[in-house]
Formats: C-alpha cells, structure tokens, sequence
C-alpha cells in the first residue's frame, strides 16, 4: 500500500523511464496527517521501520505504530508550549525515537532542526545563536546532554531539554512523558509553505548556513526513493546515514515512506562493513544507499553473497570507476550515483530505466530543470564544463528546493543570481545526456561521507599559538574519499617538526568532531596567493 499516486502523476518513455512527474497537493499538506496517518488508515499493519542496534536489541514499527507514538510525543511537545512555528533541534543519532519526534513535529507545525550528536559544544552554541530554539531532544549517550547542556548555559537563553530512554540531570524523559500521554491527536492546523525542516550546511567560504524546506519537502523524495533508490512498495529499503545528516531525509523517511517501503536502521557506533553486509541478509533489506567511503570498505574487506538485496545506490561524493566494477562483478549490482545539495533534493542520478555509467552524475531529474551555464548565463555546449544550475518553472518555485537561508536573505538572492538556481559545482555533459562531475566552484571537503567547510577547521587552527596563517584542502585518501590536509605557516619562533606537527594536530582535533579530524600538516614559508590576496587552494591541493 502506498499513497504517493496521490499526489503524483508520472509519464514514462517506451522504455519506461521517467520523462515527467507532476506534484499536486493540498494547500496544507502535511507529511505527518496526509502521509502516516493516511498509511496508518489505509495499512495499519504494514511495516514502516524495522530497528536494530549494535547490541543486538531490535524493534519493528507499523504504520500504526508510528502515527500512535508520533501522536503522543506531539502531546507532550504541546503540553510543553512547543507550538507551530517553534524551532525543535533533534540530535538522536539512529535511535528510533527520531522517527517519533520527527512526525511529532510535523504535526504540531514546528520546525524540525536535526543535528549530528558528533557536535562540539562550540559547533551547537553556534546553532543555538543562529537559530534560536524552544526545544531540544537529545541522545542520552557520547555526553552529548553535557554539551547541549553547557552551549545552552552559553546562550544564555531559556529551552526545554528533553533526551530519551534514561534519565538525565536537568533533561526530561521524553520516552516516560509518551507513555503517559494521550495516543490520538486531532489534526492541527499547518500550511504546505510554512516551514518544516532547516539543516545547517557545511561552511565553505564561512560558517554552516541554516537552509530551510517547507512542507512540500518530502513530495520531492517520491523521485529519490522510487526512481533513484528503487525502495519498493512493500520492500526494505537501508539508507546508512545518521538522523543529524541530510541524507537522513534522503533515504531514512518521506520518500521511501510515501511509496510504501519500510525502512531499515541499524544504530551503531563504530562502522563495520561485515556487520552492515550481516543485517542486510538478516533483515532481508532490498535495497541500499551508501556514500561512496562505504563502498570502498566492502571491496576491500571482499563482499559476501547478499541474495536479497536488488539495488544499490551511492551519492555525497565521487566514485571510483573501479569500486563501481568491483562492486557490480561482486554482487551483479551496479552502482546507481545520484547528485543533490542540502538546498534540493535529487538533482542529478543514473535513474530507474537508464543504463548506468561508471563515474557519471547521470541525468536531470524530470522534476528540476537542469542546465549547464557559462560565467555570463549563456548555456554551455556539449562537452564544455559549466555550472550546474536550475531554472525556475514559470509559476512559483521548484518543489524540493529551499525557501531561504535562515536569517541571510542577500545570500538567498544571491544564490539566485541572474533568475536561477546556482549550485556552485561544474560539470560538463555528455552527446547522451549523462552529466559528469569536473569539481567544486567552493572548496567543501568531502571525507568519509560527511562534508566538512574548510572554514570551520581554519578558525580552530588559527588559534594555535604556532600557527601565523593556515588553510585546509581535501587531499585524495583510499578509504575516507579525501582527507583533511592543514597548510600552516608557522610563527618565526617555531621551526617546522615533527614534534610541532603533532602538536598542532592534537589541539585542533580535540576540539573539533571526529569527522573534521586533521589527518596531515604540512608546513610552508608562505602560502599561494591571487594578486587580491586569496589563498589559491587549487595550487595546495596539487
């Protein structure tokens, strides 16, 4: 059972790939009413999350179940004054009761901020001052209260603090409060354009940057899931990213969710790829997305038979041609790559019905108008490389693309220079249609499936008594994609050493999350510059 055709009529070629897909929806559509509940109605009984951990505790959930549970934490957010409008930050790694929340939040209006719990408390006091909230629900565990507690201190502000499971000093139970409270909610009253979800990107140029969705978000992951991913109606589909992550969204809710798939999580900790191979054949997952770091780890340890499984899927950085081949004449697979931004949704994928090809973007999908441009607007030639780009439709905006960058409307506007979308990534395009990446117009660092602004990692670094001027680079890594490589010019008093290496790197990664983590150091008398004084980070990374 599934309830996307609702909302969605396609049209297909003769050899049956998507060509167009039109949305259309109420004008308060709301994921949480229109798509769970709905399901719940329809299909209590079918399965909407099957649940383990790396302890061996599992858990299954209907669609029921999720409208029932979602229902009571909403009662307990609204007993607590959470109402529409009101900013939530969630930071529950893979715990099941982010699914809860999420829905909760849906269905009371209030915007949903998810987090990664690798966090610093300097990274979350960042987003408490950007983004001010009513409310936070947290993971009880990896001291993440202590530093949501302590940023929260930092702000100065007043939020209700709520973790999860067990009992923390100074953060209520939210799984204690569920079980008290009503399990029926009357439906609230909430519009299609109000805001529902902001994620924080990865600075480049400058801090993270709050990019906000409203309630059509999820229509637009009908494309994601059922064309990219291949999530079947009534199948299992596993997204491997944590709930903090955009991805997340990708592949662990709405669109797989809107086409009837359930969805597999497993919550562990330490990534260990026999382990993923073993749920995948324990639960029978049918289908898989990883970020490319995943991929290179199941090559290399050897892939075991996993005879369930019948797609498989990659985006959040580039593949290499051979762990595609390896990875097809393994399993028979191949590796379907996708490209989106946490300001759309699936721009760019090798989609359902088209021959995939080793190293390619793949092609537009139906839902966006995509197009190459040079500098100057004109379109680029086939072959040439351009910027990858989005043209408006004639009326309102593309659904799946952000409303705004919370609290920066010139960086909206300019974002939408010249009456399009940029997304700051080049790319040239092939006699076929297919769209091959040539690189970043910014220099975001892609490392082991996370993305990491080199800004962030340079403001640390400048703290260093030793360190005179810096800049971070991606280099290539075998396993993690790139890794994170610090250019520093050391102060005259210090030489250059092992010692001060070591040094250097020891101060920045305590205080940085694990996936910042500086790997190299290298040391120069002075840094390559444009006449304008900017560091040229080509001539680094080279």
């Amino acid at each position: 059972m599934h309830v996307y055709e609702t909302y969605c009529r396609e049209t297909f070629d003769e050899k049956g790939r998507l060509t167009q897909i039109q949305l259309d929806y109420p004008a308060d559509f709301n994921f949480a009413y229109d798509v769970v509940d709905a399901m719940a109605r329809l299909a209590p009984q079918q399965k909407a999350l099957v649940w383990c951990n790396s302890e061996g505790q599992e858990a299954q959930f209907t669609f029921a179940d999720i409208s029932r549970r979602s229902s009571q934490a909403a009662q307990v957010f609204l007993q607590a004054g959470i109402r529409r409008g009101d900013r939530v930050m969630v930071a529950l790694k893979r715990h099941y009761e982010y699914w809860f929340v999420t829905v909760a939040l849906h269905k009371i209006g209030a915007v949903l901020i998810p987090m990664t719990h690798m966090l610093t408390q300097e990274d979350i006091l960042y987003r408490l001052r950007c983004a001010p909230v009513q409310a936070i629900v947290c993971t009880p565990q990896d001291q993440v209260p202590a530093r949501v507690a302590g940023a929260v201190a930092q702000a100065g502000g007043a939020c209700k603090l709520w973790t999860v499971q067990q009992d923390i000093p100074g953060f209520s139970n939210l799984t204690r409060a569920m079980e008290e409270a009503e399990d029926t909610l009357d439906r609230l009253p909430t519009l299609a354009t109000d805001p529902m979800i902001m994620y924080f990107t990865s600075g480049t140029t400058g801090q993270p940057k709050g990019v906000v969705h409203d309630f059509t978000y999820p229509l637009a992951h009908i494309v994601t899931a059922k064309h990219w991913q291949q999530a079947q109606d009534g199948g299992l589909h596993f997204t491997v990213a944590e709930t903090g992550w955009g991805k997340a969204s990708w592949g662990k809710i709405y669109g797989q969710w809107l086409i009837g798939s359930a969805v597999m999580v497993f919550d562990f900790d330490n990534f260990d790829p026999k382990r993923l191979v073993g749920i995948i054949n324990q639960y029978g997952v049918t289908s898989f997305c990883a970020p490319p770091t995943v991929y290179r780890y199941l090559v290399k340890k050897g892939i075991p038979p996993m005879p369930t499984l019948r797609h498989a899927a990659t985006a959040g950085e580039q593949l290499h041609p051979e762990i595609f081949r390896r990875f097809t004449q393994s399993t028979g697979l191949p590796l379907m790559e996708g490209y989106g931004q946490t300001e759309t949704t699936l721009l760019l994928a090798n989609l359902q019905g088209w021959e995939p090809l080793e190293g390619s973007m793949g092609v537009p999908s139906p839902l966006y108008h995509i197009q190459l441009q040079n500098p100057d607007g004109t379109p680029t030639p086939v072959g040439e490389i351009g910027e990858v780009v989005i043209l408006p439709p004639e009326t309102g905006k593309p659904v799946g693309l952000f409303t705004e960058y919370l609290g920066d409307p010139a960086l909206y506007a300019q974002a939408w220079r010249g009456g399009v979308y940029h997304t700051g990534d080049a790319a040239w395009q092939d006699e076929k249609g297919y769209y091959w990446f040539h690189g970043r117009f910014d220099d975001i660092i892609k490392t082991g499936g996370f993305r990491v602004g080199p800004f962030e990692v340079e403001n640390i670094l400048m703290e260093h008594p030793a360190v005179l001027e810096c800049s971070v680079v991606g280099i290539p890594d075998p396993l993690r994609g790139q890794a994170i490589k610090a250019v520093v010019v050391p102060v005259p008093e210090r030489e250059p050493s092992k010692t001060l290496e070591r040094e250097i790197r020891t101060f920045c990664n305590s205080r940085l999350a694990e996936y910042k983590w500086v790997r190299t150091v290298e040391f120069v008398a002075a840094m390559p510059k444009t006449i304008s004084g900017k560091i040229r980070k080509t001539e680094l990374r080279t």
